[in-house]
């Protein structure tokens, strides 16, 4: 089973952004995750699509974006422009889910679907055979540095049996608290794609411990 290491760049450090970027390109990471916050769905306010070109100029790797903001249907197409591969929504944001996953797809993207710690994976019943990618968060959305909910391993578990039922090709990716120390168990039970921002960012060494967690699900 591939497994994907994707850096979380709302912890890096945007006086040198392009530092950091390079960084993440030259380790074993998989992917670039990009929180784009609006300040009504959650709390706090990121960036855009001035810093989302910025990255993709320079960036070597899927950039894996996660939006939490109210209508982002309005946005599809210019998160596209801007460079996003795969695009991430949130259930909770979203009134005709359906039509907003293929609206991503029909704009050339992967599609994937956020779900909020309270929210339970069954409201993807009727989805999940149109997803490519599932993303549990196991923090509260809006500020990095969280602890990890525990409830989060049941829904992962919850999540995978539905993923098999259903015939998904879903992968499942885990958002929020990601450390050498959980993540070998999220892998065991069926997280494929982590998430990691403090840990990486905040560590001595990002790039060993980038290439720490990687090899931790790759075993």
């Amino acid at each position: 089973m591939k497994t994907y290491i994707a850096p979380s760049i709302l912890s890096a450090d945007f006086g040198n952004l392009q530092q950091d970027v390079e960084m993440v390109n030259n380790s074993e990471a998989d992917w670039f995750h990009i929180d784009v916050m609006d300040g009504v769905f959650v709390p706090n306010i990121s960036f855009g699509m001035p810093v989302l070109k910025a990255i993709k100029k320079h960036a070597k790797k899927t950039l894996d974006v996660h939006l939490m903001i109210v209508n982002p249907d309005k946005f599809i197409k210019d998160f596209k422009d801007a460079g996003a591969d795969i695009l991430t929504v949130h259930y909770e944001a979203c009134t005709h889910l359906h039509r907003t996953v293929q609206a991503i797809k029909a704009a050339g993207m992967k599609a994937g679907v956020s779900l909020n710690p309270h929210t339970p994976i069954a409201v993807l019943e009727d989805i999940i055979g149109d997803l490519d990618l599932v993303l549990i968060m196991s923090v509260n959305p809006g500020f990095g540095g969280q602890t990890f909910i525990e409830n989060t391993y049941k829904k992962v578990e919850q999540l995978k049996n539905l993923i098999e039922y259903s015939n998904s090709n879903a992968i499942i990716e885990i958002d929020g608290g990601i450390t050498d120390k959980n993540i070998k168990k999220l892998a065991n039970i069926g997280a494929t794609a982590f998430v990691a921002g403090s840990f990486v960012f905040k560590s001595e060494n990002p790039t060993k411990t980038i290439s720490t967690l990687k090899s931790l699900v790759s075993e």
